[in-house]
């Protein structure tokens, strides 16, 4: 698989490598030795989710407080998407800028959110199915969201009418929520994204697993 850095620090997308003959097809769509290497730690395996969305439907954007943060691994296993990765770390460089991937059945990437960055999609297809793979529990006191269609963040949905939940429609705006203190500080993500890393070192010089 490739691996490769978003415009975004703490982000990465993923390209398998696919092996086809006329039974079908197999690819390594996750593995923690290789994404390990290129964040600089492994991926903490706490929970998996799995989200069936109808097209049009818009999910996001979605964070959690750091710490812990919640990393996540996310691939389309059934249709499209098009994924969100958006900088809602106070103190970035990238604060409010947004990077997009297409997410589908067809080419199989994914993509890697360290903690502290926000995340969506958008669905183009009907039954559009997500996967995710993620570093801590849900925990619905730390979580929170900044609403999708907030026109500071300007994200170029590929939808005419975006389905969005009760909770996403309501979300604050970016400024609103950064005025209320629930945004992750850029300074405090890198910092544990660090000592992820040292404890990581630690343990392949100790002979350890990962």
């Amino acid at each position: 698989m490739k691996i490769r850095p978003l415009s975004i620090d703490g982000a990465w997308e993923i390209s398998p490598q696919q092996y086809a003959d006329p039974r079908g097809l197999f690819l390594e769509w996750y593995r923690f030795d290789r994404l390990a290497a290129a964040v600089g730690h492994p991926l903490r395996l706490a929970q998996g989710n799995l989200s069936v969305s109808a097209q049009g439907v818009v999910r996001g954007i979605h964070f959690a407080d750091v710490p812990p943060g919640q990393a996540k691994y996310v691939t389309c296993v059934r249709g499209a998407v098009i994924d969100m990765v958006v900088d809602v770390r106070v103190g970035s460089p990238t604060f409010g800028q947004w990077e997009a991937v297409r997410l589908d059945d067809v080419d199989r990437r994914a993509v890697y959110l360290s903690e502290g960055l926000g995340h969506g999609f958008c669905a183009l297809t009907d039954d559009a199915t997500l996967s995710y793979l993620c570093s801590t529990t849900y925990n619905p006191i730390a979580e929170h969201a900044v609403h999708p269609l907030d026109p500071d963040l300007a994200i170029d949905w590929p939808a005419e009418a975006p389905l969005l939940s009760v909770r996403d429609a309501a979300a604050p705006s970016l400024a609103e929520a950064r005025a209320a203190g629930l945004l992750p500080d850029y300074r405090t993500c890198r910092s544990l994204m660090a000592s992820l890393s040292s404890g990581a070192a630690r343990s392949w010089a100790e002979g350890g697993q990962p």
